[in-house]
């Protein structure tokens, strides 16, 4: 694997006394595909927070290709390179498909049409473009959940951060989802970070996962042999192995 694009190192928050993520790290290579897993509850959105700008870490740091990201507002982070998804998706569901990921595209391209241009590409890369006039209120589950990954493409990230894409899916949804990260990983060197409950999508895309666990990093390493480390078992895949 290259050089980290992204390094968190000991990073961590408390809320009100409570302890959500205590002192965790970890890197994504450039051009890689890194998984975040673990219970509910273990911290695994709150790390995707602190990265993105929601939360400042109490402690550590952020640095995306060597410039610190903690303590930046999120648009500067979107800014730097950092695209991100959601677990509860959330269109502008009056406005179309295209308009929802317009506004996406409008970060890098600030004349309207050019940005509706952009943003018609993307979803045709996601096998959208058919939905392009659909309000988004009127989209299915899987069809919203590729909007939400289509309007953080369109800010052409260099680094994307996937909260739960593939939630509540169906087999042959899932799969196809995969393809499509599969795809701008290989094709695009998109650089991915995800969090997500299916194991079956986390070992097929992942080059290297890391474990949370109660807010610190249990395990590390390739998902082979991060699937077989008695305390993930213990504390995860126990529960989630029929997933």
């Amino acid at each position: 694997m290259s050089a980290p694009l992204l390094s968190v190192d000991g990073i961590s928050k408390s809320f009100r006394g409570l302890k959500a993520v205590t002192r965790a790290s970890l890197t994504v290579p450039r051009g890689g595909i890194v998984s975040l897993i673990g219970p509910n509850g273990a911290g695994k959105t709150t790390c995707f927070n602190m990265i993105a700008g929601v939360f400042k870490p109490d402690e550590g740091s952020i640095t995306l290709e060597g410039r610190r990201l903690d303590g930046l507002r999120p648009d500067q982070i979107c800014h730097a390179g950092v695209g991100r998804t959601f677990q509860l998706v959330k269109p502008f569901k009056e406005l179309t498909a295209l308009e929802n990921v317009t506004v996406g595209a409008l970060r890098t391209e600030p004349d309207a049409r050019k940005a509706s241009k952009a943003a018609e590409a993307v979803l045709d890369q996601l096998g959208m473009l058919d939905k392009r006039n659909q309000p988004a209120a009127q989209l299915t589950l899987p069809e919203r959940k590729r909007l939400e990954v289509a309007r953080a493409l369109a800010t052409k990230p260099t680094i994307l951060l996937l909260d739960e894409v593939m939630a509540g899916l169906r087999p042959t949804e899932i799969n196809q989802m995969v393809t499509v990260f599969r795809e701008l990983n290989r094709k695009h060197g998109l650089t991915i970070l995800l969090i997500e409950h299916v194991m079956r999508a986390v070992m097929a895309l992942s080059q290297q996962v890391v474990v949370l666990h109660h807010g610190e990093v249990i395990a590390r390493g390739e998902p082979e042999a991060v699937v077989r480390d008695p305390a993930v078992l213990e504390c995860y895949l126990g529960e989630e192995a029929a997933v």
